[in-house]
C-alpha cells in the first residue's frame, strides 16, 4: 500500500456539494500518528512501518509496551497498527503521519471492528425463517430447526448457521471516496459509513480497487455502413 493512517470515528453527518446534492459522510479524526516502529528486510525479512495514536498516561500501560515506546524515543500512544508502506524505507523512527497524507478525490478502505449486537437467534443472526405461526407449529417459531442428516454424516457441518455473538468482527468498507480533508482539525471526511460504533478506531489506506476513469458519453458512428436508413439508402431496410 501507499498510503495509511489510524484514526477515530467521530461520527455520522451530511453535506452539500457544488451542485446542492446531499452527501452523507462520516467525519474521521485521523492523526497525527507518530512512527514508533520499522521493520526491514534485512532484520525481519519485509519492509513495514508501525504507527502509534493516540496519546495515554504511562500507569494505564504495560512494562513491554512502556519498553517499546521508550525505546523508540516517542510519547506513549494507546494505539499501534503496522502497515507494509512501499515506502517504509524512506520514514524514520518519530516521523508524523498527518491526515493531509491522503486528499480530496483519494479512494480508500476503511477497517474497523463492527458493533456488537450481543447473543442473538438464527432469525436476526443469519436471516433465516421462522415456521409456520399456525396448525401444530408450537412454541419453537424462531429455533433454528434441523441441523443436519441422522446417521450420515452424523454429525453437524462446520460453519452451519445458529445462535451465537453478533458483530464485534473485523470489517473493512472498501473504496470510500474522501470528501474533504482538513489538516488542522486532523479531520477527514468520506463518503458513506465506515464500520464501528462513534470514538471507535479505524485504519484508512488506499484501496486496493482497481479504480477507472469514468470516460465521455459514446459519440455518433461516422462510419457509413452503421448509419441509419434516413442516411445511408443502400441498407436494406430503405430499400424494403
Amino acid at each position: 500500500m501507499q498510503k495509511a493512517i489510524i484514526g477515530k470515528k467521530v461520527g455520522m453527518t451530511q453535506i452539500f456539494d457544488e451542485t446542492g446534492h446531499v452527501i452523507p459522510v462520516t467525519v474521521i479524526e485521523a492523526g497525527p500518528c507518530v512512527v514508533t516502529q520499522l521493520k526491514t528486510t534485512e532484520n525481519d525479512g519485509y519492509s513495514a512501518v508501525q504507527l502509534g495514536f493516540e496519546d495515554i498516561k504511562e500507569k494505564k500501560l504495560s512494562k513491554p509496551e512502556k519498553g517499546h515506546l521508550a525505546k523508540a524515543g516517542v510519547a506513549f500512544k494507546k494505539h499501534l497498527k503496522e502497515f507494509k508502506l512501499e515506502k517504509a524505507n524512506e520514514m524514520k523512527v518519530g516521523d508524523q503521519v498527518k491526515a493531509d497524507v491522503f486528499a480530496k478525490g483519494d479512494h480508500i478502505d476503511v477497517t474497523g471492528t463492527s458493533k456488537g449486537h450481543g447473543y442473538q437467534g438464527a432469525i436476526k443472526r443469519f436471516g433465516a425463517q421462522r415456521t409456520p405461526t399456525s396448525h401444530g407449529g408450537g412454541p419453537v417459531h424462531r429455533h433454528a430447526g434441523s441441523m443436519g442428516s441422522t446417521s450420515s454424516p452424523s454429525r453437524i457441518f462446520k460453519g452451519h448457521i445458529g445462535a451465537g455473538q453478533m458483530g464485534v468482527e473485523q470489517t473493512t468498507v472498501q473504496n470510500l471516496i474522501v470528501v474533504k480533508v482538513d489538516p488542522e482539525l486532523n479531520m477527514i471526511v468520506v463518503r458513506g459509513a465506515i464500520p464501528g460504533p462513534k470514538g471507535g478506531i479505524v485504519y484508512l489506506k488506499n484501496t486496493v480497487k482497481t479504480i477507472h476513469v469514468a470516460k465521455g458519453a459514446a459519440g455518433i458512428s461516422t462510419n457509413p455502413q452503421k448509419a441509419s436508413a434516413r442516411v445511408n439508402p443502400q441498407k436494406a431496410s430503405a430499400r424494403g
